[in-house]
């Protein structure tokens, strides 16, 4: 199955869907209150999203330094970009599936699930990891000096 016809269905569904979902919202509870939970519904998702955030590149670096391969941790970082984007989306069914993709209990497990299906290959990565304990280190010191700077043509 192709997966542009299935995006594209979705990118017109979703805003009639949105549209519904905030008609029906709006005569239930009114069209100000409405409003206002849209509105604090998105500051909440940017406040999670950048508390999130910044753990996801904790763990990224975390991953790097340590000579890991981080598959996991940039999926978990792209679903937390794409939350953010559905966060700006103004509508409740985006916000919810935002919310989704944010939390880390289902972010774990959409990140298992993706990672198990093959959908993306953790090991599709290659990181070479050296060792500080081999004798080929060397130690040394970097020391700039002004007259290095200058340009070779202006030499005698």
């Amino acid at each position: 199955m192709r997966r542009f016809p299935v995006f594209s269905v979705l990118l017109l569904v979703i805003p009639f869907f949105e549209l519904w979902l905030l008609i029906k919202v709006g005569s239930a509870i009114g069209a100000l209150t409405t409003i206002l939970l849209l509105i604090l519904s998105g500051f909440f998702g940017m406040y999670l999203l950048r508390h999130q955030g910044l753990s996801s590149l904790a763990k990224f670096q975390h991953d790097m330094q340590a000579g890991q391969r981080p598959a996991k941790s940039l999926l978990e970082g792209s679903m937390i970009l794409l939350s953010g984007l559905l966060f700006i989306i103004p509508g409740f069914f985006t916000d919810i599936l935002g919310l989704i993709l944010l939390f880390p209990p289902t972010r774990y497990l959409l990140v298992k699930a993706v990672l198990k299906n093959g959908v993306v290959s953790a090991s599709g990565f290659q990181y070479t990891q050296t060792s500080r304990t081999s004798g080929s280190d060397i130690e040394g010191e970097v020391i700039h000096r002004t007259d290095d700077t200058k340009n070779s043509l202006d030499r005698p």
